[in-house]
């Protein structure tokens, strides 16, 4: 349940940058309308709202500061906001939970890389995702890697 409100926070997160939605708005549509649901045969995963909620909050309050330390592991050519916007919004997403402290980096980096892979899945982008994640997880945790 945790992995699918991993991808679900990624999916609102590029939702909310495409469409100018409120975290509100999104939050509502997903977990009244994603979560479990059935649609046109296919069922959706069951997600943890509390993971999800944690996510999007944590990715809108510091944005600034996940987006500051996105652009330090980019290379200067490669400012976060000409990156892909799902991988913007999978980079906040990692970020918030970095910076949540209650899950280890490298199963945050894990998590993360395979939702990249949900998305890219015949792309290099899961590499340079778990590349970035990598120097985020230094930078935010650096305990955790001494």
């Amino acid at each position: 349940m945790k992995s699918a409100a991993r991808l679900y926070a990624v999916q609102a997160l590029f939702q909310m940058e495409a469409s100018d939605a409120s975290i509100d708005e999104v939050r509502e549509q997903f977990e009244s309308h994603r979560f479990g649901a059935t649609l046109d045969g296919d069922t959706y995963a069951e997600g943890n709202i509390t993971v999800f909620r944690s996510l999007l909050n944590g990715a809108l309050e510091n944005q600034s500061q996940i987006d500051q330390m996105t652009d330090r592991a980019l290379v200067a050519k490669w400012p976060i906001d000409r990156i892909d916007p799902t991988l913007r919004a999978l980079f906040r997403a990692a970020g918030a939970e970095f910076l949540a402290k209650s899950t280890p980096p490298k199963v945050v980096i894990n998590e993360f890389v395979d939702v990249a892979k949900a998305f890219f899945p015949d792309g290099k982008e899961a590499s340079f995702v778990n590349a970035v994640l990598d120097h985020l997880a230094r930078e935010a945790r650096p305990e955790a890697f001494s």
